[in-house]
């Protein structure tokens, strides 16, 4: 026999099989639709915070106006307005708006400049300007005007930030430079008298740093530090040492003057109960809470909608910064990431801080509700910054390679 072996065919190697899971590289981003629950969020919030404006505000316009819809059609020549900028920044390409950070910084940087100088007063705090037949507030445009420009710095120097290896070159690029900027704008803000602008702003500045990959470190220091400097800038302002006395001993202080929003803001919420008394119903608008269409609105919500109205609210907002969050994690970029988080936090912000006060768990301080409190420069800015953040939700979308839409 043949001792040869009988070689076998050779088999074709078996065809792999495509991996289900796609790699970052096979994947571009593609420009879709916007999100839509985060829209669906956002008119829920226009449309309640509008219905509570106008039950909130009709018994203070008519004593002091004479007209109930006074404030109500403010508050909608407002919203209309905030809601076409809203719609023109979405068709906007955010890297437009990267594109233009700088300059829009530096104006509206000018703008808080001149206010120490020029603007007009309400109460102790200096925050308006006047231009022509139009009065902004240029604080509340600072606020989108620092997150955008923090967001344009961590991306552009993001390799000098994240490299841990070199602690004195992250430390620098990475904590002190962007300080510099908060705290430059903080001091501006410092001179209207507006407290509680300077820790809304610190805030919003120190959430963008961190997400930015701040040395954590450093920016536990640095919040320990903005701490220390906004106790001493209390002890040497006698108004805001009485506000902070008042919310520690108010036994010192009359009733019917110094504490009477407070207490009268805590009455209107303990009355609503679990279902409140009633969609316009609440006695206590009734020229008892001062101002009851702006900080102290959710008082209001709480006294006539009660425990379910409340819940409501902060379900919306909770809702708000969920979506948020999805949002920055398909962002395509730095950039548009950090100014996600830079706006979904100045929101949650600014909604905890108002009911905070509200309920007497922190002193009494002049801060809006989001959506809810009266107002015409903050709305329209609050809608202009939606239309930003739907922006860049349209580009969240992935697609494969070669893949026909």
């Amino acid at each position: 026999m043949n001792n040869q072996r009988i070689k076998s065919p050779r088999r074709a190697p078996p065809k792999k099989k495509k991996s289900e899971f796609i790699s970052p590289k096979n994947m571009v981003r593609i420009k879709g639709g916007v999100d839509r629950p985060m829209l669906i969020i956002i008119i829920l919030l226009l449309c309640f915070g509008t219905v509570m404006v106008f039950t909130a505000s009709y018994a203070y316009a008519l004593d002091k106006y004479g007209d109930s819809y006074y404030f109500i059609k403010r508050q909608i020549q407002n919203a209309v307005i905030g809601l076409a900028v809203m719609f023109v920044a979405v068709l906007v390409d955010y890297r437009i708006i990267r594109r233009f950070t700088i300059p829009a910084f530096i104006f509206v940087f000018l703008l808080l400049a001149a206010v120490p100088i020029y603007g007009i007063a309400s109460g102790v705090a200096t925050r308006w300007l006047v231009i022509g037949e139009i009065t902004i507030q240029p604080t509340e445009m600072m606020k989108i005007a620092l997150v955008l420009i923090l967001a344009l710095y961590f991306d552009t120097f993001k390799t000098r930030i994240t490299d841990y290896s070199d602690f004195r070159q992250s430390s620098i690029w990475g904590v002190f430079i962007p300080l510099a900027i908060i705290g430059l704008v903080c001091i501006l803000i410092f001179l209207e008298n507006h407290y509680s602008g300077i820790i809304i702003m610190f805030c919003i500045g120190m959430i963008v740093v961190f997400v930015g990959g701040a040395r954590k470190f450093w920016f536990a220091l640095a919040g320990a530090m903005g701490g220390i400097v906004m106790l001493i800038m209390i002890f040497f302002s006698s108004y805001a040492r009485e506000r902070l006395d008042m919310w520690i001993n108010p036994e010192n202080y009359s009733a019917l003057e110094d504490t009477w929003q407070t207490i009268q803001g805590l009455m209107a919420v303990g009355s609503g109960g679990f279902l409140g008394v009633g969609l316009g119903n609440s006695r206590q608008k009734h020229m008892f809470v001062s101002q009851p269409q702006n900080d102290f609105i959710f008082a209001i919500i709480c006294e006539e909608l009660g425990f379910v109205g409340a819940v409501a609210v902060i379900v919306l907002f909770v809702l708000f910064i969920w979506r948020g969050f999805i949002i920055a994690l398909k962002a395509p970029d730095t950039f548009s990431q950090l100014v996600v988080i830079g706006i979904i936090g100045k929101v949650a912000l600014q909604a905890i801080l108002n009911m905070a006060v509200v309920t007497n768990m922190i002193p009494n301080t002049g801060i809006s509700l989001p959506f809810f409190s009266y107002g015409g420069t903050a709305l329209i800015i609050l809608l202009g910054e939606m239309g930003i953040l739907l922006s860049i939700s349209r580009f969240s979308y992935q697609q494969k390679k070669g893949e026909k839409l």
